[in-house]
């Protein structure tokens, strides 16, 4: 279920699927105060040159994670447009 939901973000760019890239889940389960804060989860993503985080807290993981995917899809797309805009210069 994480990588198909992770997995997405390749779409957004293809440098993601090079040996150059790698991309990092981390998820932190912790007794808050707040039950809606009680998960943690970070995603990384490297690719050349740059590196892309998004982090989220949820009262679920999976919520987290679809969090973090919007975040990471909104910043791919200004990573594509940014290499796109160089290559045609």
């Amino acid at each position: 279920m994480l990588a198909k939901k992770v997995g997405r973000l390749s779409r957004y760019c293809k440098k993601m699927m090079d040996e150059s890239s790698l991309m990092k889940v981390e998820t932190v389960s912790r007794d808050t105060k707040k039950q809606r804060d009680s998960v943690k989860v970070m995603i990384s993503i490297i690719l050349p040159k740059k590196t892309i985080r998004a982090e989220s807290r949820k009262s679920k993981a999976l919520e987290a994670i679809d969090r973090c995917c919007e975040k990471l899809e909104a910043q791919l797309k200004k990573y594509k447009e940014m290499h796109l805009k160089r290559k045609k210069s």
